[in-house]
């Protein structure tokens, strides 16, 4: 019987496990639960005889791809994955997932809870300013971006965006401005809302040079990943600009450093924006569907490394 294993260092919600195991137990196939561990080893073992593997921001890395003897296919049940090596996934003929998508909205909904924080001065009392007919920047057009431009128009705000792997008749179609560059996404809009994966072309792209063009009483919200920063550059760009804020759900290295930047720096604790009842089980719904299809049809319709 085909074996597919859950690792979830922060569990599932509870009502996503049962609906994964009903979808793999209508498919013939057997759920092992790994669940609230703290040890990378226990991964390592429970990993050893299974077709399947389903993690949330557990890291599949090469020792455990390497462990996994009958691994077939991994699903990370979120958009970004770089919590997999997807250079030994190769070499083993594994294919590696993610579920697009399915904690979009979530992410959309905490940009703009992020947005109004800042914009009204952290809720602590002082004068703030309304978002009402400001310009919203897009950095990248995906899901996550397209949730973001639809809440912005109910904001009132003007939304450009910036993506050259999107085609500007797509982007258009939704009422957004598309720019040529990203240094006139940057120099155009007071808010900027960054969505880029980090990969080796993205990693510390938002520079000093970069922000620096930026509008007086800049905003920037970052629901991405923390490498796409270039740390230095943001912390001069504080140091030179007064006026510049910076709020994100994933702390860059040197938060702590931050920290003096009182009122216009903030990142929550841990990464928020896929963590709602809804989107926790849209993605774990997705990733096991989505194994289920691969196993019986050889659907590889999400596949990453390609």
């Amino acid at each position: 019987m085909t074996k597919v294993l859950i690792a979830t260092e922060k569990a599932f919600a509870a009502k996503a496990v049962e609906g994964i195991k009903k979808i793999f137990a209508d498919a013939g196939m057997e759920t092992v639960l790994l669940e609230n561990y703290t040890d990378a080893n226990d991964l390592v073992k429970a990993v050893a005889d299974v077709d399947g593997l389903i993690i949330r921001s557990d890291k599949a890395t090469r020792k455990v791809i390497e462990a996994g003897k009958a691994l077939k296919i991994i699903v990370r049940a979120g958009a970004g994955y770089d919590n997999i090596d997807l250079a030994a996934a190769t070499e083993k003929g594994i294919v590696a997932m993610n579920t697009p998508g399915q904690n979009s909205n979530a992410v959309a909904e905490l940009t703009f809870g992020m947005l109004v924080f800042m914009a009204r001065a952290n809720f602590k009392g002082g004068s703030g300013t309304e978002l009402k007919g400001k310009k919203l920047g897009i950095h990248a057009y995906g899901n996550v971006g397209k949730n973001v431009a639809r809440i912005a128009k109910g904001f009132g705000m003007e939304v450009l965006a910036f993506d050259p792997f999107v085609p500007k008749e797509t982007i258009e179609k939704d009422g957004v401005t598309v720019v040529a560059t990203v240094e006139e996404l940057y120099s155009t809009c007071q808010y900027i809302s960054l969505n880029i994966p980090a990969t080796e072309k993205t990693k510390k792209s938002i520079n000093f040079d970069l922000l620096s063009k930026m509008p007086k009483g800049a905003t920037v919200v970052n629901t991405a990943r923390k490498e796409v920063i270039d740390e230095e550059g943001l912390k001069a760009i504080f140091v030179s600009r007064p006026d510049f804020k910076y709020v994100s759900d994933i702390a860059p290295d040197n938060h702590a450093d931050l920290l003096q930047f009182e009122n216009r720096y903030y990142s929550t604790p841990k990464k928020q924006g896929a963590e709602t009842s809804e989107a926790n089980i849209n993605a774990g719904l997705a990733a096991a569907n989505q194994i289920v299809a691969f196993i019986k049809t050889g659907n590889k319709t999400f596949q990453v490394n390609k």
